[in-house]
C-alpha cells in the first residue's frame, strides 16, 4: 500500500471505520460491542496469534462473551476495576475484553512487579476480583476473589456465548493505569470509555486500519502503550501477533519476526526504534508504519526505508497518544524530530507560568485539552487538583491537564520537546518519578538520605542513587538491590549507587543537582567481593563489558542488569560474544546468566559440545 501523507508532517488520512458501526445503532457502540460486530462480520479472521495459541474472532467473542457473564454472575458491573495479572499472550487480551463486555474496568498488573507493589494497587483501586493463576501464591491473600481461566475453565465454559446486556455509558471506566508517584506510591489514572473510543477514532483514521492489517503486540500489558496496541486493531478487525519475550526486545531478531509474520504496523519504545531504523530490511516487508514514543527521539531514518517511521507522545492521563507526526528521512533540522502536532480530539496549548500562550519559538509548559482527558486520579483529588486545572472557568470543557513537559512551536505548527519543569524522567519509555524511588531507599536502615538522579553515559540513560549512609552501615550494591526489588519493578532500580557525605545544596536550601559527583570506583557503592577473572573466557568477556558499560573495574560476579546494562546492551553483548568466541547465544541468556561468570560457563558449554561434535 502506498503511504500518502496528506499533510507535511501529520500522519496518512483514511476513511474512518467506526462511523458506520456508529450510525447502525441506537446509541454509539462501546469497544466491546465494536469488537463483536467484527466477529459477526468476519469470524474466521485471526484476531490474537502467538507462537502458543491462535483465536479466531469467532472464538474470541464466544470465549470473551462466556466469560463476561460469569464475571457479571459474581458482581462485576459498571465501575468494577477488575485486577488482571497475567503474561503477555492472547489470554490477557481475552480476559481484558470479557472485562469491558461485563461493564467494568480492568486493571493491568505485570506479574514481574514486586507483589507488594502489585498489592499496593490492587487495593487502592478497590479490586474485589483478581484475573491470574491461584498458583501465585504471592496474591493470594487479598479482599479480593482470583478467577483462574484454566483451574474455573469448567465453571466459565457453561455460560452463554451471547454479548451480555451493557447498561454502560461512554462516560464509564475502562481502564485503570497505575504510574509512578512523586509521593512514594504509584498513581491510579482514569481512562473512560470514551476517552479510549477517541484514540481507536483517531488511529484507524490516521493509518487506514483495515482488515488486511497485522500488528504487533510487544508492550507490557501494564504499560498505557498496549491500550494503544490492542483496541484499534481488534475493533478495525486486523490481527494482533504477540512475539516470544526474547524477540520483543532485541532490535535484529524483532524485525526478522516482523518481516516473517508479514506485520503491517508496529509500535516499538523510542530506543528500539533508534536500533530497528539503522538496520537492513528487505524489500519485500510488509510494515507500513513504525510507531515509536515513551523517550525522547533523536534520531532521523535514512532514505529507503519500507515504512514510515511516526514518532508519538502523550502522558498516561491523555489516553495514550496526544501528538503525532512522521519523520521525515533528510530532513535535519537543528535538533531532533518532533513529538508532531495534536491528535483528533486533542487540543493543546504552550503555556508560560502566567498561563498564557508563548510566541512561536519560546519555551513553555504543554496543556492538554480533548476528549482524550482522562477522568484523573483513582483516590488522589490533591493530585488532580495539582494536575488537571481549569485556565479560564470552571466548566467541564475548560479543564486542562498540565502535562510538566516543556516544549516549543516551530514555525512549521510542529512542537519541539523540550524538557521537564520537574524531576521526572522517562528509562526505555517508562515514566519514572526519582523522589518515589528515593523514599523506598529511605526507608533502608542504613540510608541517612538519597537522591536518584538520571544520567547519561555513553548515549544510555541510567538511573542513579546518591546515598548518605547511616553511621556504621555496611551497605552493598546487592543488597540496596535486593532491598528496592521488593517495593520496585526492576525498571526503577538504579544502576548504581553512588556514596556521598552529605547532599549538596544551593544557596536556597535546594539540593544542589549539579554538584553531585560522577559515578566512579573511588564512590560507588559496590560488593564486598570482588572476584577478578580467572579464565582466558572471562577476561575477554569482562573486557567486553567494561567498554559496553563504561565502568573500568567489572568483577565476573557482576549482575549485568545491576551495573547498567539493559536488553538493548544485551543485544549488543550477545552480538560481540559472537564476534570474540564464534558462539550463537539467544538473548534469553543473559537474562539467565547475568554474570561473566555464568555467561563464560555457558560459552565454554557451548565450545565444548562444537568440538565433540567435529571429533
Amino acid at each position: 500500500m502506498k503511504h500518502e501523507i496528506s499533510n507535511s508532517d501529520s500522519p496518512p488520512v483514511a476513511t474512518p471505520l467506526l462511523g458506520d458501526l456508529a450510525r447502525s445503532a441506537v446509541r454509539e457502540p462501546l469497544v466491546a460491542e465494536l469488537i463483536s460486530a467484527r466477529a459477526q462480520v468476519a469470524p474466521d479472521a485471526l484476531a490474537l496469534v502467538s507462537a502458543n495459541r491462535t483465536v479466531t474472532y469467532r472464538e474470541l467473542e464466544a470465549e470473551t462473551n462466556r466469560l463476561a457473564h460469569h464475571l457479571v454472575s459474581q458482581g462485576v458491573g459498571t465501575e468494577t476495576v477488575v485486577g488482571i495479572c497475567m503474561d503477555r499472550d492472547p489470554p490477557v487480551a481475552i480476559a481484558a475484553l470479557a472485562i469491558l463486555k461485563a461493564g467494568g474496568a480492568y486493571l493491568p498488573l505485570d506479574p514481574a512487579y514486586p507483589a507488594d507493589r502489585l498489592r499496593f494497587m490492587l487495593e487502592d483501586a478497590g479490586t474485589s476480583m483478581l484475573i491470574a493463576a491461584r498458583k501465585n501464591s504471592e496474591l493470594a491473600k487479598g479482599r479480593w476473589k482470583i478467577v483462574d481461566l484454566c483451574e474455573d475453565a469448567s465453571q466459565i465454559s457453561g455460560g452463554p456465548e451471547t454479548l451480555p446486556p451493557m447498561d454502560i455509558s461512554r462516560q464509564n471506566l475502562a481502564y485503570v493505569i497505575y504510574t509512578s508517584g512523586s509521593t512514594g506510591r504509584p498513581n491510579g489514572v482514569q481512562i473512560t470509555q470514551e476517552n479510549l473510543l477517541n484514540l481507536i477514532a483517531w488511529h484507524t483514521r490516521a493509518f487506514s486500519v483495515s482488515t488486511e492489517d497485522r500488528a504487533s503486540q510487544l508492550a507490557s500489558f501494564a504499560f498505557d502503550a498496549a491500550v494503544w496496541e490492542l483496541w484499534p486493531n481488534l475493533v478495525a478487525g486486523s490481527s494482533v501477533y504477540f512475539p516470544d519475550e526474547a524477540t520483543r526486545v532485541a532490535a535484529e531478531p524483532l524485525r526478522d519476526w516482523l518481516v516473517q509474520k508479514g506485520i503491517t504496523i508496529s509500535f516499538v519504545p523510542t530506543p528500539l526504534a533508534e536500533s530497528l531504523i539503522t538496520l537492513d530490511w528487505p524489500a519485500e516487508t510488509a510494515l507500513r508504519f513504525l510507531l515509536t514514543g515513551g523517550d525522547t527521539l533523536h534520531q532521523y531514518p535514512p532514505a529507503g526505508l519500507p515504512f514510515v517511521l511516526v514518532n508519538n507522545y502523550g502522558p498516561t492521563e491523555c489516553t495514550v497518544v496526544t501528538t503525532s507526526g512522521i519523520v521525515h528521512p533528510n530532513r535535519h533540522p537543528d535538533g531532533p524530530p518532533t513529538i508532531g502536532s495534536p491528535i483528533d480530539g486533542c487540543q493543546v496549548y504552550i503555556l508560560d507560568q502566567h498561563q498564557q500562550e508563548t510566541p512561536v519559538g519560546e519555551v513553555g509548559e504543554l496543556y492538554v485539552q480533548g476528549v482524550g482527558l482522562g477522568r484523573g486520579y483513582l483516590n488522589r483529588p490533591d493530585l488532580d487538583a495539582q494536575r488537571f486545572v481549569n485556565r479560564f472557568s470552571q466548566e467541564a470543557s475548560d479543564r486542562l491537564y498540565r502535562t510538566g513537559d516543556l516544549v516549543r512551536y516551530l514555525p512549521d505548527g510542529q512542537i519541539a520537546f523540550v524538557g521537564r519543569v520537574d524531576e521526572q524522567i522517562k528509562i526505555r519509555g517508562y515514566r519514572i518519578e526519582p523522589a518515589e524511588v528515593a523514599a523506598v531507599l529511605d526507608q533502608h536502615s542504613g540510608v541517612n538520605a538519597s537522591i536518584v538522579v538520571a544520567r547519561v553515559d555513553n548515549g544510555d540513560k541510567r538511573l542513579i542513587a546518591y546515598i548518605v549512609e547511616s553511621p556504621d552501615a555496611e551497605l552493598t550494591h546487592s543488597a540496596l538491590q535486593d532491598f528496592l526489588k521488593i517495593y520496585l519493578p526492576d525498571y526503577m532500580v538504579p544502576a548504581a549507587f553512588v556514596r556521598i557525605p552529605s547532599l549538596p545544596v544551593t544557596i536556597t536550601g535546594k539540593v544542589d543537582r549539579d554538584a553531585l559527583p560522577v559515578p566512579g570506583p573511588d564512590n560507588a557503592i559496590g560488593d564486598q567481593v570482588r572476584i577478578a577473572p580467572r579464565n582466558p573466557i572471562e577476561e575477554r568477556l569482562v573486557a567486553i563489558l567494561s567498554e559496553l558499560l563504561g565502568i573500568e573495574h567489572v568483577s565476573v560476579n557482576d549482575n549485568f542488569f545491576f551495573v547498567g546494562g539493559h536488553s538493548l546492551l544485551g543485544t549488543q553483548l550477545i552480538a560481540r560474544a559472537r564476534d570474540s568466541f564464534g558462539v550463537e547465544l539467544p538473548l534469553r541468556t543473559v537474562f539467565d546468566s547475568p554474570t561473566a561468570a555464568e555467561l563464560s560457563a555457558v560459552i565454554e558449554d557451548l565450545l565444548r559440545d562444537e568440538s565433540m561434535s567435529a571429533d
